[in-house]
């Protein structure tokens, strides 16, 4: 097996950081941190370069928050330079992996995306008559400091490039505690689920990277192990096909043991076997091997967000612009469905309001 070695140069030089800054700041330019941090640029970039190089660097504290759609998250917010430092290490580590990842894998990656995901899983759906659906149990929470560390460093064996991502590890490990409930795997005793140091935090882009990292072993035991290529995923979410019933029992089995290795638990009611014909529900929508159905929370969620922008705009805080921009985005979603009437419905039925009626 290939390893990597002098990487840490790539990762700490200034051209890189550079870059890394302004992949950091893209949506965010308006950010009172993202203005104070381009404010004195360069200093700012020499000093993080400077840091790295002398193993001064330390990231700093979270921001947490929660979002509850489409279900409540705990999202923890690095502040503006450690995301700087985590797109300068992404830059150099993600395509030594990229390349190696499965082609069923879609989520944060260039050229897949949720709508090829959809795809892929509906052209499946047309060829087997049975679906097993998957589903991890508190994936980010639940990701194994050392087990994933471990799979870094079979590719990686630059020790500077090994001790930045265990500070970025550290900074991280406990901030989904309070999200996480503690499971046992063989071996355990009463106090190892204390005592490993687990959790990504949602919303780093080193979180992002490091779960396909984490589950691309899942996609490699489908493939080499089940020897099935009728599977999709993304992020925690799976589905694997088959005409066979009883060999997607015997499958999910197989699969519930190997993520044991992982210190990982299939989510018992999400992770269910049915025909196809009756509709998979997956990423917004439910999936049927001729068509697709808008799944009724994304709709409300429409909804309620409409209704929100539009007292934001009576009141005089927002431009038309940003409503049509979250339209625009909504319809390029929905269009992936089977949803021309319902997109005619609803928006044939917006009223916009006018400044001051709120």
């Amino acid at each position: 097996m290939k390893t990597y070695k002098h990487l840490f140069d790539q990762v700490c030089s200034f051209d890189n950081l550079w870059h890394a800054f302004h992949q950091a700041r893209k949506g965010k330019r308006s950010k009172a941190a993202v203005a104070t941090f381009a404010y004195h640029l360069e200093r700012n970039l020499l000093s993080l370069e400077r840091e790295l190089r002398d193993g001064s660097y330390q990231p700093g504290g979270y921001r947490h928050f929660y979002i509850h759609e489409p279900k409540r998250r705990k999202i923890s917010a690095a502040p503006f330079r450690d995301r700087v430092v985590h797109h300068a290490l992404c830059n150099v580590i993600e395509p030594i992996f990229e390349c190696r990842f499965s082609d069923a894998s879609f989520a944060c990656r260039v050229g897949k995306g949720t709508h090829r995901a959809l795809d892929r899983a509906q052209a499946l759906a047309r060829r087997y008559r049975y679906v097993l659906q998957g589903d991890v149990v508190q994936f980010f929470p639940s990701i194994d400091h050392q087990v994933l560390r471990g799979l870094l460093a079979r590719r990686i064996a630059d020790p500077q490039v090994l001790a930045l991502i265990d500070r970025i590890l550290d900074s991280g490990a406990g901030v989904l505690a309070s999200e996480y409930t503690p499971q046992w795997f063989p071996g355990d005793d009463l106090f190892t689920p204390s005592e490993r140091p687990r959790g990504l935090p949602i919303g780093n882009l080193t979180s992002q990277f490091w779960g396909n990292v984490y589950l691309n072993e899942l996609d490699t035991f489908v493939a080499q192990e089940l020897r099935s290529s009728a599977y999709v995923r993304y992020a925690d979410d799976w589905l694997l096909f088959s005409d066979d019933k009883p060999q997607l029992h015997a499958w999910r089995a197989r699969i519930e043991a190997f993520l044991a290795r992982l210190r990982l638990v299939l989510h018992d009611r999400k992770t269910q076997i049915y025909p196809v014909a009756t509709g998979m529900p997956f990423l917004g929508f439910r999936l049927y091997p001729a068509y697709r159905r808008l799944k009724r929370p994304n709709v409300m969620r429409f909804k309620r967000r409409m209704r929100r922008l539009f007292a934001t705009y009576a009141n005089g805080e927002i431009p038309m612009d940003r409503i049509q921009t979250s339209i625009d985005g909504w319809v390029g979603h929905a269009r992936h469905g089977s949803t021309y009437r319902l997109r005619q419905q609803l928006l044939g039925g917006l009223v916009v309001p006018r400044r001051g009626e709120a």
